[in-house]
């Protein structure tokens, strides 16, 4: 498999395109547990001058839309490198970690764009028709799909995903009140669930509400492996961050546990990690492994699903902060900071 990422200096940040990987190690037992694999070779540069970037979805034309949080502009990286604006998210109002976040391709007959932005009172959820085609795309007529998201000038969240079963998922920071991760009224602190429409699914754990868990403190990176089965990366505080198997009506902890815990009524992490190697953001799963960005961290991070105790670590401190990672063309993984 190919690695594909996106490297960021103090000055600019950039796309990378590398290199294939390999399984990292076998374990001496007779029957090995599987392992994350690694990159290897040297990762290649692919486009530059990205300010704050923040999110990338990939298009079936073979173009890339990216988010940047502080400019709020989507661009669009076309197939043969170049990178022009398809629009600005005037609402998105940046400040801290808010600003324009998440960006995910709406479903449907008709293209459109989800994008999680911080507004001047509130984070929002917000779709755009999608007009054009690649080299030409640009934002069209927007409509308000989730509104009133409690914001602050960290801990906003901000990933936006379709699942497999075709609803929208959101993570939602505790906006720096670590009591709205418990509350059963705040939407805060939560991975949510939802309709594309934003309306609440018949079959959320919660009747009549969009959190599908709680307990969360800031998680920045949700997906799914290829049995559907929904995996996120965590925030943690001063302690540990971590990487979670995600439960519908789970409650993941925070803020009365960070970390593992023995409570029974917390959803212990499959894997922790020191909140300085980790940060963890963006979440991939490519070719049977997870590749997780690390903010804080500044590496990636590789984990099996089949042994997610074992995590394997690549370019630290190389490309500084990794925002975001998502599966690539030819079976490649693209990497963002």
């Amino acid at each position: 498999m190919r690695i594909r990422s996106a490297l960021a200096t103090a000055a600019a940040i950039a796309l990378l395109a590398g290199c294939a990987a390999q399984p990292s190690g076998t374990l001496t037992t007779a029957e090995p547990a599987p392992t994350a694999v690694a990159p290897v070779g040297e990762p290649t540069v692919i486009a530059t001058g990205l300010d704050a970037p923040w999110s990338m979805v990939r298009l079936d034309s073979g173009s890339t839309l990216i988010s940047e949080r502080d400019s709020r502009q989507v661009l669009e990286l076309t197939s043969d490198g170049t990178v022009r604006v398809v629009g600005s998210v005037d609402s998105a109002a940046p400040g801290g970690e808010g600003g324009l976040l998440g960006i995910e391709v709406a479903p449907g007959d008709s293209p459109g764009l989800f994008v999680y932005l911080t507004a001047a009172n509130d984070n929002r959820i917000v779709r755009f028709d999608l007009e054009g085609g690649a080299g030409e795309y640009s934002l069209g007529v927007s409509k308000d799909i989730l509104t009133g998201l409690q914001k602050a000038g960290n801990h906003n969240g901000g990933r936006i995903e379709i699942g497999p079963d075709g609803m929208l998922y959101a993570t939602v920071g505790d906006a720096g009140d670590p009591g709205n991760a418990q509350g059963p009224l705040s939407l805060n602190g939560k991975i949510l669930r939802m309709n594309p429409d934003g309306t609440v699914p018949a079959d959320n754990p919660f009747d009549g509400s969009l959190v599908y868990s709680l307990g969360h403190r800031n998680p920045q990176g949700i997906t799914w492996d290829d049995d559907g089965q929904m995996w996120a990366a965590e925030f943690g505080q001063d302690t540990w961050d971590e990487f979670n198997i995600i439960e519908a009506g789970s409650n993941y902890g925070w803020p009365t546990v960070e970390g593992t815990s023995d409570d029974p009524v917390m959803v212990n992490p499959v894997y922790q990690w020191a909140t300085d190697d980790a940060s963890p953001s963006g979440l991939a799963f490519v070719g049977g492994t997870f590749f997780i960005a690390g903010l804080g961290g500044e590496r990636l991070w590789a984990i099996n699903p089949g042994s997610p105790t074992v995590a394997v670590e690549s370019f630290a401190g190389t490309f500084g902060r990794i925002r975001d990672v998502i599966p690539g063309p030819e079976g490649s993984l693209w990497m963002m900071t």
